[in-house]
């Protein structure tokens, strides 16, 4: 038994609902290993499980990606042993925390040629990067797309990635300055939609004919824009909440929209099992060692000061990627 300190909430809220506690942490259990974490990283997901976007059983721990290294090994576990480099994202919530007992099944090797701090931001956001162009989109070289928060973290790799797939990007963004770091990303084309129409916009660039795919990690706000920007046939793919969930969907706007296909995707159907989650991620190292990717660590809290890394992230304050420091 070991004291560790983690995050706890007992009911789901704003920031104020994120206490920092001391909790007694056990041997590792069966086919367990208790990972110490070096860097913990911050993802939207996070303030879901906190807000209550999505429900979850009381009391709870909070994130659900980090980077660290095995300091024990449970009973059953032959992949990793103590003093190996690994990361994880995962189903369950946990990685707020200094140390924590994982099921080894949920960890991924970190590459000796990627630090703790790339792995912990990325991992996440990369892999979700690399399921929605390679698996869910099939995006081919000439496609125009349009990317809502092209300068927020999951945005930029996808502005990348896209990129090096040969598409047309258009990005989104609120303000001249993430309108710099989406361009330097590689956006060929920016709408402030602050004080512009995002659909028109699109229509403006594409020659009246709308976009092949929308990433959409924005929701409710972006999404008649969404529609509106997509060309006959095209792809909406709505795959975060930022701004709230999707509601009250009219079948018949798809269909006057040009018989859109509509997808909520979740990485979890897309990595369902040991062999998908490696490819991912092996896919997503690889593309950070060639410089494909590049991933932005912008903002860096103490771990004991993620209520504020939470309200920043809402506010729209951060961009890029964002870690938490035990």
């Amino acid at each position: 038994m070991t004291m560790e300190r983690a995050v706890r909430i007992t009911e789901q809220g704003g920031p104020e609902v994120i206490q920092w506690v001391d909790v007694d942490l056990p041997a590792p259990g069966l086919g367990e290993v208790r990972m110490r974490n070096t860097a913990v990283g911050l993802n939207f997901i996070d303030t879901y499980h906190r807000g209550g976007v999505y429900k979850m059983a009381m009391p709870s721990g909070l994130g659900v990606e980090a980077a660290g290294v095995v300091e024990a090994v449970g009973e059953g576990v032959t992949d990793y042993k103590v003093g190996d480099r690994v990361c994880t994202f995962g189903l369950s919530v946990g990685a707020y925390a200094t140390a924590r007992n994982i099921p080894a099944a949920m960890l991924f090797p970190v590459p000796d040629d990627i630090s703790d701090e790339v792995a912990a931001a990325a991992l996440l956001k990369g892999c979700t990067t690399e399921f929605l162009v390679e698996r869910c989109a099939t995006i081919a070289a000439g496609d125009a797309v349009l990317v809502h928060a092209a300068a927020g973290g999951v945005g930029l790799l996808l502005v990348q990635w896209l990129k090096h797939r040969g598409a047309t990007v258009i990005g989104t963004v609120s303000t001249e300055d993430k309108a710099a770091i989406a361009r330097a990303a590689g956006a060929d084309h920016i709408i402030n939609y602050a004080h512009e129409d995002t659909a028109a916009r699109c229509r403006d660039l594409t020659g009246g004919k709308g976009v092949r795919a929308v990433f959409d990690g924005v929701g409710m706000d972006t999404w008649e824009a969404s529609l509106k920007s997509c060309q006959r046939r095209g792809l909406v793919i709505s795959y975060g909440n930022a701004s709230g969930p999707v509601t009250g969907v009219d079948l018949r706007a798809v269909a006057n929209a040009g018989s859109l296909f509509i997808t909520r995707p979740t990485l979890f159907d897309y990595y369902v099992d040991p062999a998908e989650r490696a490819a991912g991620a092996a896919m997503l190292f690889d593309m950070i060692r060639k410089g494909v990717v590049s991933v932005d660590i912008r903002q860096r809290y103490a771990l004991s000061d993620v209520a504020q890394a939470h309200r920043d992230l809402e506010a729209r304050k951060t961009t890029g990627s964002t870690i938490l420091l035990p």
